[in-house]
């Protein structure tokens, strides 16, 4: 257990700065059991700690990890280009604890993202070392034959790689509709993949990261939710 004053952890749950958590203790904002506290210097356990501001409950967490199902024409980006980002999507008090997306997904592709600000657990759910598999379902242009999935499991050859990349799996679940595993995480990979195999993606959705699946978790487009402990368990390798 660690024990935090007050106005520090305001400031670790993103609530502004340290002299900004301060006044909102000292105008009796933030509540703790039921009951106002306005000593920013009041020091208490964070483990289980629940409390509410503006009359709002707040769970304390030390990091947070977080499942988005991603709607399109939203950028996995701090400094977006064109369209919105999709930490706009969340409270703003995430953008100041440093939540960031995990990876990226175009923007235009959906599904499954995870967000964190705990680091080495983006590093991890990032380096392909790690080999987290993570799967997605592609609309193609043209029908999806067992000769275009044979050539993504054998590997196909990209410009800018040295060597050819394969799916970890992929089969046919529709007729213009295939789904294929993948642990590399390239820049525009399943796009190219599939342009290289002489075929064109015209919707990408990306449905499970290692065994965590978006549509057991509930949540419509632009919708998020909080990880648990079991959740995020189902992110490591099968």
């Amino acid at each position: 257990m660690s024990k935090l004053t007050l106005d520090r952890i305001l400031q670790s749950q993103g609530f502004g700065t340290r002299k900004w958590c301060s006044e909102l203790i000292a105008d009796g904002e933030v509540s703790v059991a039921g009951k106002a506290i306005r000593d920013n210097r009041f020091a208490i356990e964070t483990d289980g700690l629940e409390f509410s501001i503006y009359g709002e409950p707040w769970a304390y967490r030390e990091h947070v990890y977080i499942a988005l199902n991603k709607a399109a024409n939203f950028e996995c980006s701090r400094k977006t280009s064109h369209h919105p980002g999709v930490l706009t999507l969340l409270p703003e008090q995430f953008t100041r604890r440093d939540v960031q997306p995990v990876g990226r997904l175009d923007h235009d592709t959906t599904g499954l993202l995870l967000m964190s600000d705990d680091g080495p657990f983006i590093h991890k759910q990032s380096s392909p070392k790690y080999h987290v598999p993570k799967v997605y379902v592609a609309t193609t242009h043209e029908p999806v034959t067992p000769q275009l999935v044979t050539r993504l499991l054998d590997g196909v050859k990209l410009h800018d790689e040295p060597a050819p990349l394969a799916a970890v799996s992929c089969r046919m679940v529709g007729t213009y509709q295939l789904e294929i595993v993948l642990e590399q995480g390239k820049y525009h990979q399943v796009k190219r993949m599939l342009a290289a195999a002489d075929n064109h993606c015209i919707a990408l959705r990306r449905s499970q990261i290692g065994q965590l699946k978006l549509d057991e978790l509930g949540l419509d487009e632009s919708e998020w939710c909080y990880l648990d402990a079991a959740q995020l368990a189902l992110l490591a390798p099968a």
